[in-house]
């Protein structure tokens, strides 16, 4: 099958050092277990020979890809069983390391999306399955605290234009609570199509930011005993929030895949525009410091329509200057989902998930980047 190579001959900042065999690469999530470093890569599907070029086809059933830092590459040393994954999230409790998935659907068509989503625990370097979690169209998984409760979101919900798709429960954006020891629904949201959460504090208030593909993208306010709607952004296509303070101010980032990406200022009771982020296409964000400098990345999807979708776009690295993002360099992404940013031998580097080929196939290398960030 089919890979597209990126051409780096312009850059100053982003060059290739690994290429990832990857196959409809959803995350790309870089932790530590002790100090060993790790990567995990979900994966949504790979190709059938014969089968007709389709981002919502392919093999279902496939794992989910484990790699170790060794001698200055990933090596990948293992592999788990997570079909259709669309994210992958470790997280510690109670001592123990987990690897939470969100499983999208299993088959290789017809589809069945209503299915269980697996979390591994980590013991004596092995992944051991821990508990599984019905869900319907599973997204994105977010795991945080407030005072000494612990929660775990996901973003999950499926609508497809002109298939009816059945599922056991409620399939709408859930939080889960642990109860001795196990995870146990605690809020259901109204969000049909879930995407993406983030958790964050402002002035003393727990928030809860919740993108959604076909309803509104909503920051919820924790209260004491819920989460309750405040303040709402795009009424379709979100993608992704991020949050961060600097310049002694919050921020809040917003991915719209049909619109613009929107960098938000606080005003002390709301988030108000500030910035624009580009245009359509985008899906997540990655956010990360080096010295006094502040840099964001911008991970570009698709654009059009899935029977006919672009998806060889430009991402983009930005650092803070003047109290907004200015773009540093370009770097193409083929159906991009995930960036994540990491510290291996004394040197920086940014590991980029691609999921589609230019003729949508599934077979696209992800890519570490090595970032010369002196070079900005």
């Amino acid at each position: 099958m089919s890979t597209t190579v990126p051409n780096r001959s312009g850059s100053r900042i982003l060059s290739v050092h690994q290429r990832l065999a990857t196959s409809g690469a959803r995350s790309a999530h870089v932790f530590r277990v002790g100090d060993r470093l790790h990567l995990v890569v979900p994966q949504l599907a790979e190709d059938v020979p014969g089968q007709a070029a389709d981002m919502q086809g392919g093999n279902a059933d496939i794992d989910a890809l484990l790699y170790r830092w060794e001698e200055g590459r990933f090596a990948e040393h293992d592999r788990l069983p997570s079909p259709s994954a669309e994210d992958a999230l470790s997280f510690h409790s109670g001592g123990t390391t987990y690897l939470a998935f969100a499983n999208l659907r299993t088959g290789k068509g017809p589809y069945e999306t209503d299915v269980d989503s697996l979390i591994y625990r980590e013991e004596d370097g092995k992944w051991i399955l821990d508990e599984t979690l019905p869900t319907f169209g599973a997204k994105q998984w977010n795991h945080f605290s407030i005072d000494d409760r612990e929660f775990l979101a996901l973003a999950q919900g499926l609508m497809i234009p002109g298939l009816t798709l059945a599922h056991r429960g409620h399939g709408r954006s859930v939080i889960f609570e642990r109860v001795e020891g196990r995870w146990r629904e605690f809020q259901v949201l109204g969000g049909r199509m879930g995407y993406n959460w983030a958790c964050f504090r402002v002035g003393g208030h727990h928030f809860l930011a919740y993108a959604d593909q076909l309803s509104p993208s909503v920051v919820y306010r924790w209260d004491g005993d819920s989460f309750i709607p405040y303040q709402t952004f795009g009424e379709r296509f979100g993608r992704s929030f991020l949050h961060f303070s600097h310049d002694g101010e919050e921020w809040l980032a917003f991915a719209c895949i049909t619109g613009e990406s929107t960098l938000h200022r606080w005003n002390g009771e709301l988030f108000e525009p500030h910035q624009s982020l580009g245009g359509a296409g985008g899906r997540e964000f990655e956010l990360f410091r080096r010295g006094e400098d502040l840099y964001l990345v911008r991970v570009c999807f698709v654009q059009g329509m899935p029977p006919a979708p672009k998806t060889d776009l430009m991402s983009q690295l930005y650092r803070w200057e003047n109290s907004k993002f200015e773009v540093l360099e370009e770097f193409p992404t083929f159906g991009g989902t995930d960036a994540s940013y990491f510290e291996a031998d004394g040197r920086s580097f940014l590991v980029v998930a691609n999921s589609l080929t230019p003729d949508v196939r599934f077979r696209q290398d992800s890519i570490v980047y090595e970032l010369a960030l002196d070079n900005a």
